[in-house]
């Protein structure tokens, strides 16, 4: 049995487990430990969970887990909870965060973080969903929501002028009370559709977050909190 440090911080309800192995290397962490550790009632509790590692080149490398214990490509609340992390302990004003197919930036705007969550593409565009891809898939709608399980989902409810409502379900998470890379593929399908880039405030159930930028670099900005820490009985 090993004990295991751990942080535990949320963004606008999204909460995370964050695993630091810059230091010195994690324990090898099984499907089983992930699931374990990510569940609701016998363990911490969390959406996701981002393990930091050593990069040769930008501050860390972020591995990041889902509740079921399957990887994910991108996850903007929880990558601005590990900026602000590293911010604090590294005593830096932006840190780089490498991603499986991208690396972003994040730094402290005012009392939020601002995370540069890169390139949105738009890959298919129907008449009542868009597809855009963002590091992971997502799958938008503006009419009734039809489940797709390899897809993020994001409904929205409403949308008006520089605010839009939606409603979030992860995959390998279910529905959750925000999602920031879902929050940047909302509002990439908003502009695609009006052909238009401009500031959107997204609300989602648990908080509202800031998207602009552009479709090459996507700017999400938001709050996060430390919720607690502690140590974990890996067994």
């Amino acid at each position: 049995m090993k004990l295991l440090s751990f942080v535990k911080m949320q963004a606008q309800g999204n909460d995370f487990i964050i695993l630091d192995g810059l230091l010195s290397p994690l324990p090898r962490l099984s499907h089983q430990h992930i699931i374990a550790m990510c569940h609701r009632h016998t363990g911490i509790g969390c959406d996701q969970m981002l393990v930091l590692s050593k990069h040769e080149s930008a501050t860390a490398q972020v591995t990041i887990y889902n509740a079921d214990g399957s990887t994910a490509a991108n996850c903007g609340n929880g990558l601005r909870c590990v900026g602000d992390y590293l911010m604090n302990k590294l005593a830096l004003s932006q840190v780089s965060l490498a991603l499986q197919d991208r690396w972003v930036k994040a730094k402290r705007v005012g009392d939020a973080i601002e995370v540069d969550m890169g390139k949105a593409i738009v890959e298919v565009d129907t008449q009542d969903y868009v597809d855009i891809h963002i590091g992971n898939p997502h799958r938008v709608f503006f009419a009734d929501y039809i489940a797709n399980p390899d897809k993020n989902v994001e409904i929205i409810s409403e949308h008006r002028k520089e605010q839009a409502v939606i409603r979030i379900f992860e995959r390998g998470v279910g529905e959750t009370l925000a999602c920031g890379s879902g929050a940047c593929a909302t509002a990439a399908a908003i502009w695609s559709r009006a052909k238009l880039v401009a500031p959107l405030t997204i609300h989602m159930p648990g908080g509202s977050v800031e998207v602009s930028g552009t479709m090459d670099h996507i700017l999400l900005r938001g709050s996060v909190a430390i919720v607690f820490s502690g140590e974990y009985l890996l067994s």
